[in-house]
């Protein structure tokens, strides 16, 4: 606190005040210091709380004296979970949000539900503690004490020499205000609080953060820009959309984006006629819808922006909830869609609520096919039908966390689509469950590339500061494609919480990957895409300029369809039918492929009257030109004098000769793969359906064996073939990825051991593990396979004859695996299939498991302490007959009995790996069962019983209804 009549000015002097009285308290005796906020009046006006905090905390470290002191921080500024990680990131140890809590004291009496003051309080303190949960496990950090004072953040708009002296350490790149700027915000703050405006003096301020109010925060999709657009792409006029376009571009005064306080250095003696640019036929070309999957909008929408795109030569993305084979399967047979055949025609009346006619020629098959963090959807199939494949390691809305569905949008079809149970929640694994280091991205990325040769590889990351070097990373990992996304992309699923503070604007990750890249000769071997709030030609042509060969587009194209910016995707309850899976809200969607072909040219047109006032003849021409960008002159606002944009339009100092844009393809070796050979050998299997059986030796230096003949396989057989008609029987060591999206009738039999990633995205296929016939020790004590193995597998069965690694069965969705142990983190995040494990486990098994069942034998009485039983029940096991007698049927896995499951995937296990520790159980059965313990997780059971009753319901209604029918007599 200091007097107001200081003004902006009296900051630094009370600053350095607290830091003088945090020393001199310390010397004195006290080891807790509490900064306060909370005596603020008429006549003292507050420092901002991060600002004292870090202030005090950064001084006391140069001091030495850091260690002696716990920081409490008590404020009416934290309200939302940003707030306290931000305060925790700058050494607060402790948070007191007093006026959060007086509020909802206040206001306890007229929330929904019978709630007292202290209930209120109890959830709120709940939900903030599970967010800052979230948000430690995006950055992959374990307790508190490890984030407090971690300062894992980068100043967006902060002089450097406030950052240097307040918070020292964190990155800022384009500069901005000071310190008396900061005080001179929360003066006016003060003023308006204790001042005489009527609209303030019983209520509070409009705000508007999340969603678009009136008198409150500007926005940039307004009500009058949406309408514009969709007027103007429904009525396909030129003229409407350039009003909507002067709305978003003129920023002059509605500072928004970084992008808006540019202008265009033009020169009337280089400006060239409109045509002699290159047509929007070819621009088009280079947009692609974001990665919005099917389950966060409704089928409608996605198979709308499939259609679209797919006329312009563009490309939709399907996100990482997979996708329907009915939307690509004929494509690839090589039958085209006729004129006038409706959208449920191609994908099915039961799953189309709005439907219309297709054009001749016209394809829903979405190019673009994600990969994400938790797999969603992801089998052979998909993969072989992509033009590219994307590898979602981060997100402008969401970096480093994965995909989120509520459990509302998991509808029947969408459990089916992402091989989960309808109803539960899906959360994926943040990336690094899977990608530890950019060797391990670089196997992912040669993974992709064998099963789906075809298809070039991209790597979406999010911008922030060292995006440049990750990607330069990613282009020696051989990946084809890089998206850069913008903090500010949207979602249609995920709560507001993980949408805001998350990444930076695109602007700045995408110059600094331009650069980077250049600098490293690495340009001209990668296409580079920009993503993340794209409106206009306008942002087209200044995401050229930095470096992008391509552009996506999301929320634009989705307005353009019919969405109204209701912010209420996650809720399930869209009144357009575009972010909701409900069917009847689905009815009432409006959109057409036209009115997307419509925005698109639009934008694509106007780009070009930009090229041409510039003198640009062709896009590539424009890539990287980053001269021909200048700061808006005569900025007037107080807030944007600082700016200081020469590092991001800074041109990298290399030869002319250096590409700027992508020249020529990667290598990816696929010719020096062991499956070229064994593709030939399994020829009569792929042309004919014939069996084979192939003998080969297996060395670890082969990567990625049996995912490129899977990609054939499917290529000529969809649906697999009959189990084992492809019989390899290998004897040696398996590399890396050994059986990865193995398709069904594909079995891979391997003597000896194998590496990480084993049975990864396993497709229906086989993969056999036992060890070497030399091998005299106890294979139920010695590792087998490596990490993460089985990740994602979807369908198929895994026999490993010893101890597999850590995080066996990561998000299992649909496969059965039985293994004799196996390390911490089995079974995380699993949503289906069936795993035993005749061994010893290590901790936290189970962790976020949400559907399926893993059978567990407990040899040492000591599985409950290393199972995270938060998600999960433990369960003995019952004999057949027990459980029949005693459980409902309708929650028996799989509709069998967990005694008769068991039983016939170990003798399955015995049969194929001739193993010990089977022999042993199935030969004392009696004994053995009553050892094992049954993993289930709640929401599972959950489901089971809501989808029997649903089913009872509709069998139900439709004996009432046939029995209501009138009978003809004779």
């Amino acid at each position: 606190m200091y007097p107001l009549n200081w003004g902006s000015q009296g900051v630094e002097a009370k600053l350095a005040s607290l830091c003088a009285e945090a020393v001199d308290a310390l010397k004195s005796g006290h080891n807790i210091l509490i900064i306060t906020d909370r005596r603020l009046n008429r006549e003292h006006v507050a420092i901002p709380a991060l600002l004292a905090l870090s202030a005090i905390h950064q001084h006391l470290v140069r001091e030495g004296l850091r260690t002696t002191a716990g920081l409490v921080v008590e404020t009416g500024s934290a309200r939302e979970t940003h707030h306290f990680a931000v305060l925790a990131g700058f050494g607060a140890e402790a948070v007191h949000p007093y006026l959060a809590l007086e509020t909802l004291t206040a206001m306890h009496a007229e929330l929904p539900g019978d709630l007292s003051a202290e209930k209120a309080i109890y959830n709120y303190i709940k939900a903030i503690g599970k967010g800052l949960s979230k948000i430690m496990s995006k950055m992959g950090i374990s307790t508190y004490m490890s984030y407090c004072g971690a300062q894992i953040f980068e100043a967006i708009g902060l002089k450097p020499e406030l950052v240097e002296k307040y918070f020292s350490g964190t990155a800022t790149q384009i500069g901005g205000i000071g310190v008396f700027e900061v005080a001179e915000e929360a003066v006016r703050l003060h003023k308006a609080a204790f001042g005489n405006d009527p609209v303030l003096a019983r209520m509070l301020d409009a705000g508007g953060e999340y969603a678009w109010r009136t008198r409150g925060e500007e926005h940039m999709w307004t009500p009058d820009a949406i309408a514009k657009l969709q007027h103007s792409a429904r009525s396909g006029k030129f003229e409407t959309y350039k009003e909507y376009a002067q709305i978003i571009n003129d920023q002059s005064r509605r500072h928004m984006t970084l992008r808006g306080l540019f202008e265009f250095r033009l020169d009337p003696a280089r400006a060239i006629p409109l045509d002699q640019v290159e047509p929007a036929s070819a621009i088009v070309k280079r947009f692609a819808t974001g990665a919005m999957s099917l389950g966060s909008i409704s089928t409608e929408a996605h198979s709308t922006l499939a259609v679209a795109m797919n006329r312009i030569g563009g490309k939709s993305n399907t996100g990482e909830g997979g996708e329907d084979k009915n939307r690509y399967r004929n494509e690839l047979r090589g039958i085209p869609i006729a004129q006038g055949t409706k959208v449920s025609e191609v994908i099915g009346a039961d799953v189309v609520e709005a439907d219309y006619e297709l054009q001749a020629g016209d394809s829903l098959r979405s190019r673009i096919k994600q990969v994400a963090s938790g797999r969603f959807g992801v089998t052979t199939e998909y993969l072989v039908s992509a033009d590219q494949v994307q590898i979602k390691m981060a997100q402008g809305a969401k970096p480093g966390e994965g995909g989120q569905l509520p459990g509302g949008k998991v509808s029947d079809y969408i459990g089916k689509l992402r091989h989960s149970v309808p109803g539960v929640g899906l959360i994926s694994p943040p990336p690094h469950h899977d990608i530890y280091s950019i060797e391990d991205l670089a196997q992912l990325i040669h993974d992709l590339k064998n099963v789906a040769s075809t298809a070039s590889i991209s790597v979406k990351l999010v911008s922030e500061v060292g995006v440049g070097t990750v990607a330069a990373g990613v282009a020696k990992a051989k990946a084809d494609h890089v998206v850069i996304a913008g903090h500010d992309g949207g979602t249609g699923a995920s709560p507001w919480s993980s949408i805001k503070h998350a990444g930076t604007p695109w602007e700045l990750g995408l110059a600094e990957t331009q650069q980077t890249l250049v600098l490293n000769r690495l340009r001209g071997r990668i296409r580079v895409q920009a993503d993340g709030q794209m409106k206009t030609g306008r942002d087209v042509v200044i995401a050229g300029l930095l470096g992008a060969d391509e552009v996506g587009f999301a929320t634009a194209p989705l307005v353009a369809e019919g969405c109204i910016m209701m912010r209420k995707c996650h809720l399930n309850t869209c009144p357009v039918g575009v972010a909701t899976q409900d069917p009847v809200l689905r009815r009432k969607f409006q959109g057409r492929p036209e009115h997307v072909v419509n925005f698109f040219f639009f934008v694509a047109e106007e780009a070009r009257q930009i090229m041409a006032q510039l003198g640009i003849r062709k896009f590539d021409d424009l890539i990287g030109r980053a001269d021909l960008l200048d700061t808006r002159k005569g900025i007037e606002h107080w807030k944007a004098r600082g700016l200081d944009f020469s590092r991001l339009l800074h041109q990298p100092d290399a030869p002319a000769e250096v590409a700027r844009y992508q020249v020529e393809l990667q290598d990816h070796g696929l010719d020096r793969a062991l499956d070229v050979k064994l593709i030939e050998k399994a020829r009569p299997a792929l042309e004919k359906g014939e069996k084979v059986r192939i003998m080969q030796d297996a060395r670890n230096v082969n990567r990625t064996v049996g995912a490129m003949l899977s990609g054939e396989l499917i290529r000529h057989h969809p649906d697999g073939l009959a189990d084992n008609t492809v019989f390899v029987q290998m004897e040696g060591t398996g590399g890396q990825s050994f059986g990865a999206f193995l398709a069904r009738g594909i079995t891979l039999y391997l003597i000896g051991d194998a590496n990480d990633y084993t049975g990864k995205g396993l497709s229906g296929g086989r993969v056999v593990v036992r060890p070497s016939l030399d091998f005299r020790g106890d294979a139920a004590k010695n590792i087998i396979v490596g990490n993460t193995v089985l990740y994602g597998a979807t369908e198929g069965e895994a026999f490993f004859r010893g101890v597999a690694g850590e995080r066996f069965a990561v998000r299992l969705s649909g496969a059965s695996a039985v293994v004799e142990g196996t390390g911490d983190h089995g079974c995380e995040y699993m949503t289906g299939g069936t795993v035993v494990v005749l061994g010893k486990t290590g901790r936290n098994f189970a962790a976020g498991m949400s559907g399926g069942i893993a059978y567990v034998f407990d040899e040492d009485g000591q599985f409950s302490k290393r199972c995270n039983q938060t998600m999960v029940a433990l369960e003995r096991m019952l004999p057949a007959a027990e459980q029949t007698a005693t459980q409902d049927p309708a929650i028996f896995h799989c509709g069998q009995t967990d005694e008769v499951q068991l039983r016939r995937l170990i003798e399955d296990h015995y049969r194929w790996t001739g193993s010990l520790r089977a022999r042993e159980i199935l030969d004392h059965w009696e004994a053995s069962l009553s050892r094992f313990l049954k993993v289930f997780p709640h929401e599972y059971r959950r489901a089971l019983g809501e989808l029997n009753a649903r089913n009872e319901t509709a069998a139900t209604i439709a004996k009432a209804r046939e029995s209501d029918k009138p009978t003809v007599k004779a």
